[in-house]
């Protein structure tokens, strides 16, 4: 990523000019200003003409500079590029500057400081000495931020300095770039996660998670392709003769819930539950995408991403959907709704496949929604996160009791659902819920070889 601009000194005319020059006098040239005229009045009053030379002489010098630093005819470009323009968070980007001076006559002192927030580090500052025409400097810095988000950069200034230090002019830029700081994301371990069993939902939804919808999107007719192919439907649509595509490889789906609900999560921090589910569902994406899956991030507000209920695959298509998830959790924060009922609407399609949920605290009716959702989909795992243990570091006898009973009743319902304690290991975790799911596969098939005839919703 590159933005630029130029900076102009040829820009000194009138009053305007001049009111910025003396507002860029320096400590020094202001004191040599006033001394002059103190000089010069004493002086006036003492009567004494040695006096008023030397009072002359600091009043005009620092009026003198700060004339011709205006009056200086130069132009300077400048870019920048970040390198790389998304970063994991807690990883350092590199920030390159390219200063170049498109006038005919050299450069004297320059100083660059470019803006930049102060959660990526301290602002940067540079001092070039003399470019001389046509001719270019390069400069970098580092940034690096532990707080996901979106970060301006710039815009550039460039500050122009006498040789006697009186008077400094800056001139901004006006371009200025942007760093997405995203999840960290964590390996997950291969595992194969056991999805529906025998006995829960609908039988339509097994082969859906593993199967994707046929490609029927036609195209036009190219020369050499077998006529048995024209779709006459929308060759009458659009005017032209069309053809049925060639028959895509199915891709298995997978929906990653992320649940942001505030009255959900408790403290804030990177160490928080909030940030933890916000880690775990852009690890579960990328996880998901590496193993070939058609993937969307769902919220509790049922805002999918990508829109309209769209799944990111494996093409470059998908593969710029996949970084607008990414962003979309850069930047991901908590909502003011109370339940998981949007997202359920989202669901009701009954065609998304796998289902990975990060959900922060349930009450009852709120675990009632989710296990609803279980029918809506063809596996479902769930990591259910205990915010006041994060915080307090245990919970009251009760609410144990009370997370535990949760727990079973989404079990019940068909999900593998998983506790997260505090500073739990997702890789971990993500083995134990492979292991829960086998186990709860194999107990409802009895056990018997071959005897499973669930879904299996996972990947080896």
């Amino acid at each position: 990523m590159t933005a630029g601009g130029s900076a102009s000194m040829e820009d000194g005319d009138g009053k305007g000019g001049l009111r910025a020059a003396l507002g860029g006098l320096t400590t020094r040239g202001r004191s040599f200003l006033a001394a002059g005229i103190a000089a010069a009045i004493c002086a006036y009053v003492l009567g004494q003409g040695d006096l008023l030379r030397v009072g002359l002489l600091l009043t005009v010098l620092p009026l003198v500079c700060a004339t011709v630093l205006l009056r200086t005819r130069y132009r300077v470009a400048g870019t920048r590029r970040l390198s790389p323009s998304r970063v994991p968070a807690g990883t350092e980007a590199r920030v390159h500057l390219r200063m170049e001076n498109v006038s005919r006559l050299p450069t004297g002192l320059l100083m660059l400081q470019d803006r930049v927030p102060y959660v990526l580090g301290p602002r940067p500052r540079f001092v070039l000495d003399r470019v001389e025409a046509g001719g270019r400097r390069e400069v970098s810095y580092r940034v690096r931020s532990d707080l996901r988000g979106r970060y301006p950069l710039g815009p550039l200034q460039l500050r122009l300095s006498d040789p006697f230090g009186m008077c400094e002019l800056t001139r901004p830029f006006s371009a200025y770039d942007t760093l997405v700081v995203v999840p960290r994301t964590q390996p997950l371990p291969p595992v194969r996660l056991s999805g529906e069993a025998s006995g829960y939902g609908e039988g339509r939804q097994r082969s859906l998670a593993l199967a994707g919808e046929d490609d029927v999107i036609p195209r036009g007719y190219r020369h050499g392709d077998d006529l048995r192919r024209v779709h006459w439907r929308s060759t009458a649509r659009y005017g032209e003769l069309m053809v049925r595509r060639e028959e895509q490889p199915q891709r298995a789906r997978c929906t990653v819930l992320l649940d942001t609900r505030r009255i959900a999560y408790q403290g804030t921090g990177p160490d928080s539950p909030f940030e933890w589910a916000v880690s775990g569902a852009a690890s579960a994406l990328v996880h998901m995408l590496e193993r070939g899956f058609a993937v969307r991030l769902l919220t509790d507000d049922g805002s999918p991403v990508p829109g309209e209920g769209g799944f990111a695959g494996s093409t470059q298509e998908s593969a710029d959907s996949a970084g607008l998830m990414m962003d979309t959790l850069a930047v991901v924060d908590h909502s003011d709704g109370g339940g998981l009922s949007r997202a359920y609407d989202v669901l009701r399609g009954g065609n998304e496949g796998l289902l990975v949920a990060f959900l922060g605290d349930l009450d009852d009716e709120q675990t009632a929604v989710a296990a609803r959702m279980r029918q809506r989909s063809g596996g479902a795992i769930a990591f259910v996160l205990d915010s006041a243990a994060w915080v307090h570091g245990s919970a009251s006898d009760a609410e144990p009791a009370a997370s535990e009973e949760r727990l079973r009743l989404l079990r019940e319902s068909g999900w593998t659902a998983v506790a997260v304690g505090p500073g739990a290991d997702l890789a971990r975790l993500w083995q134990q819920a492979g292991q829960q799911s086998s186990v709860t596969q194999s107990a409802l098939s009895g056990g018997a070889p071959g005897g499973t005839t669930g879904f299996t919703g996972g990947w080896s």
